[in-house]
């Protein structure tokens, strides 16, 4: 039988890891640098923020079925910031409010290494609490 690398259990403080590394890198971006959110970087946070409390409560209480919901809306989200980064890229044409009244979803201000954006990464991080929760639920 083969052995797993990380226990069942294990899957879900990998998802919290990722959540909670998402969140204190959002606050950090605008509460210490002083960055302003957009619109789409608000909803992103919306479905973020939400999964450092349930996948906490989830890994302490050990439970499985956290999986039913987080997935779904870990996939919301990394659409979200795939979306607002092929918005930033120019990829796709910006449609509806979004920078209406306040901040510019389309504007690109901060990159890094040429291709590393706040959005990119908020999709990375819903990236790996998705395939960490599909892994909760294969087990």
């Amino acid at each position: 039988m083969k052995k797993e690398i990380l226990r069942q259990e294990n899957w879900i403080w990998v998802a919290f890891i990722a959540a909670l590394l998402a969140m204190a890198g959002s606050l950090q971006a605008s509460n210490v640098w002083g960055w302003v959110p957009c619109e789409l970087c608000w909803y992103q946070r919306i479905l973020m923020y939400p999964l450092v409390l349930i996948l906490f409560i989830a890994g302490v209480k050990q439970d499985k079925a956290v999986a039913q919901y987080v997935l779904p809306m870990s996939l919301i989200g990394m659409s979200i910031g795939i979306y607002h980064y092929l918005l930033q890229l120019g990829v796709v044409v910006p449609s509806g409010t979004c920078g209406v009244e306040a901040v510019s979803c389309a504007i690109l201000d901060h990159m890094w290494l040429g291709f590393i954006t706040l959005p990119l990464l908020s999709a990375f991080a819903f990236l790996v609490v998705a395939v960490a929760m599909w892994r909760l639920k294969r087990i």
